[in-house]
């Protein structure tokens, strides 16, 4: 089962402006061939199917752990994609009638790249990738032979890092180039996971491959701060009691790759601190969550107190 947790495991910086081709840009982590929704539903299912759960319990943790984290990662970039279509950050800017809508108040969203994120989905996100194409469950492979998905998942990890660099190198916002590094650190995580689980199985070095594509996390800006407190050196349960014995792969003496800080290789309990969800401004001209929407805020205010 899962448990939620009302965080985004990295705390994002609210947008400077209202960009929705940028948030169009950053659906491509989301719903792209090497997207979040990719990894989640390949380890997800990995996981659902894996044989001799029991008898493989190291490598079936692995990949266990790494399914809830992918899910939180499908959040935090829903969350990025959001606020950038969402705009600043506008405390008590949800109440109104929506003033005027007889003047096209919306007509340079038909300009945008994917006009279905604001007619559709009030500016949210959805599980396609930049051009608005669904992601589809084609993208999931689970063989159900441990070896040939550990190597599907390395390539996955692999392709991802080279995917969020390139949409890192299109977007200007914070709040985009945020998502970007702290998934680059963590997708660089996952490679590394996946190849020590390899080795131990083949024998065979596949960390040496590591990292690819060739990325110097250094140069990141918005790396910087996951490498300076371990981040590419830990692997989180996000259980309070299970999977620990992932440590046997992911520890044992195994340390962070060259280039990054150097350290051993450790499994933490839990899940990361995280940071906040921010407060995506109501558009009541837009009927989002309404076009009056105070009486619907009174009654919620009525509930809360009611706890």
């Amino acid at each position: 089962m899962f448990m939620r947790v009302d965080k985004l495991q990295a705390e994002l910086p609210a947008p400077k402006r209202k960009d929705p081709n940028a948030a169009a840009a950053l659906q491509e982590l989301l719903g792209g061939k090497y997207g979040e929704m990719s990894t989640l539903g390949n380890y997800m299912f990995q996981s659902f199917n894996f044989k001799s759960k029991d008898k493989l319990k190291p490598f079936y943790s692995l990949v266990a752990a790494i399914t809830a984290e992918e899910l939180g990662h499908v959040e935090l970039v829903s969350n990025g994609v959001a606020m950038l279509n969402n705009g600043p950050d506008k405390p008590g800017g949800d109440a109104g009638d929506g003033g005027d809508i007889s003047g096209a108040p919306f007509e340079a969203m038909k300009d945008i790249r994917s006009f279905a994120s604001f007619a559709s989905n009030g500016g949210g996100s959805l599980p396609v990738n930049s051009n608005s194409m669904s992601w589809n469950a084609d993208m999931v492979t689970t063989t159900g032979n441990v070896v040939v998905d550990l190597l599907h998942n390395f390539h996955l990890e692999c392709g991802a890092r080279l995917h969020k660099l390139r949409v890192y190198e299109t977007l200007s916002d914070p709040t985009g180039r945020e998502v970007c590094g702290y998934l680059l650190v963590r997708g660089s995580v996952h490679a590394h996971a996946y190849a020590l689980a390899l080795k131990n199985i083949t024998g065979v070095e596949l960390e040496k491959f590591l990292p690819t594509p060739n990325i110097n996390l250094s140069k990141i800006p918005e790396c910087q701060k996951y490498l300076d407190e371990g981040s590419h050196r830990r692997l989180y349960t996000f259980s309070p009691a299970d999977y620990k014995d992932m440590a046997g792969i992911w520890g044992n003496g195994e340390q962070a790759l060259p280039g990054d800080p150097p350290g051993e290789l450790s499994v933490v309990d839990g899940m990361p601190e995280g940071g906040k969800i921010h407060q995506l401004t109501g558009i009541p001209s837009a009927f989002s969550p309404d076009y009056a929407p105070e009486e619907m805020f009174e009654i919620a205010a009525k509930l809360t107190k009611k706890m």
